[in-house]
């Protein structure tokens, strides 16, 4: 990827993760009964799919820093299991 895409990415879905902190605080605070973020409707009973969604907002805006900075976008490893 260039280094334009990877900036737009990851200019979304750091707008969106701020989206989704900002509805998970409204949710949690008990300040409002109902959510709307975009086209869906949430409440306190989505808070467990809402934390879901922004692990997941988490780890895309991580993945898309590392590869702005030239590191590799996961760092994967193997553990070989041996039974002596």
């Amino acid at each position: 990827m260039d280094t334009v895409t990877i900036k737009k990415r990851l200019e979304f879905h750091t707008q969106r993760l701020d989206n989704l902190y900002v509805a998970y605080n409204k949710l949690l605070s008990g300040g409002v009964k109902s959510y709307r973020l975009d086209d869906r409707e949430l409440t306190r009973l989505d808070l467990g799919k809402l934390s879901d969604e922004i692990k997941d907002a988490e780890e895309k805006v991580d993945e898309l820093t590392a590869l702005l900075n030239g590191q590799s976008a996961r760092k994967a490893f193997s553990v070989i299991p041996r039974d002596w």
